[in-house]
């Protein structure tokens, strides 16, 4: 099944406790391409400036990720920079350049028209609306937000929200949004702007579903190294999306499966900086993460640990 994406693609300078990397390959589509392209074909659409490595391209296209929609205009590419402290799940911005970004107004080239799974990366919700008028008939289409459009343009986010299936956002987003602590009452008033599933992105605890009534939650994957978590929800996202895309099915053991495909993509891309361990990232590898998070999550059936009493 053909999946589309539109976010950024950067050029990331990141510090952690653990060492640095400047100037390296980052941005939502990226992340999300790189992911995603393990499950299915993906296709994205993205803006760089001439400053951009074609290496970087290079090695998307590699991944067999069609850049039909990534143009290259004058100007100086995305840019962002951030740092970490022992606490991962956290990143302080030193600087954001937006640079040809800030100008970005995504157009669909026509043979991604036709998608059946779209995701919208975490861009404007105008612009996000503005894709998705330029898709035809979308089997699924999904998308992130944050914190700046949920106070800054919540209105037109709400207008987004309508057209969309399937939000994947974080804890702490997830009840700015619905205004509720509760995630489970928050869920329920997101539930009612449009989207009929939500996925909670919440860090080292793992993530959860809501879709209507029910639930599914999944642990983080167990790392005894995390190096830099930029792009980890992004990364996320690609392997969700693209287990859903490449499945067809909407049903619980499908979202649930993609959950878990998530969580795996996710735990690898945190071990290296950038998308350093996703370069010889291996389908074997992606398999036996994939069976320890099964394993984690099986629970015997109630009626095995307390049979009917006989007689």
């Amino acid at each position: 099944m053909s999946l589309v994406v539109i976010g950024s693609v950067a050029l990331d300078t990141v510090k952690t406790p653990f060492g640095e990397a400047r100037d390296a390959l980052g941005g939502s589509a990226t992340f999300f391409s790189a992911s995603a392209s393990y499950h299915t074909q993906v296709r994205a659409v993205a803006v760089v400036g001439e400053d951009f490595p074609q290496q970087h391209l290079d090695f998307l296209s590699s991944r067999g990720v069609d850049l039909t929609g990534v143009s290259r205009v004058p100007g100086q590419t995305f840019r962002w920079s951030g740092e970490y402290g022992y606490d991962l799940n956290n990143a302080e911005t030193r600087d954001t350049q937006l640079n040809v970004f800030a100008s970005f107004k995504p157009v669909l080239p026509e043979s991604y028209r036709d998608a059946e799974y779209v995701f919208l990366a975490n861009i404007d919700p105008e612009l996000q609306l503005e894709v998705v008028r330029q898709v035809r008939k979308p089997k699924l289409i999904a998308c992130d937000t944050m914190n700046f459009w949920i106070n800054g343009k919540r209105e037109a986010l709400l207008r987004t929200l309508k057209e969309v299936h399937l939000l994947v956002i974080n804890e702490a987003e997830a009840r700015q949004l619905g205004g509720e602590f509760s995630l489970v009452r928050a869920a329920r008033a997101i539930h009612a702007m449009g989207p009929e599933i939500l996925v909670v992105k919440r860090g080292e605890y793992g993530s959860m579903l809501f879709q209507r009534d029910d639930v599914c939650g999944i642990p983080a994957f167990p790392l005894e190294e995390v190096f830099d978590p930029t792009g980890a929800g992004d990364t996320f996202a690609g392997g969700l999306m693209g287990s859903l895309a490449k499945s067809g099915r909407l049903d619980r053991q499908s979202l649930g499966r993609a959950i878990a495909t998530g969580t795996v993509m996710a735990s690898f891309v945190v071990e290296k900086f950038s998308l350093d361990r996703m370069r010889n990232l291996t389908m074997a590898e992606i398999e036996d993460r994939y069976k320890t998070i099964r394993r984690m999550t099986h629970y015997e059936e109630w009626s095995d640990l307390h049979p009917p009493a006989k007689g």
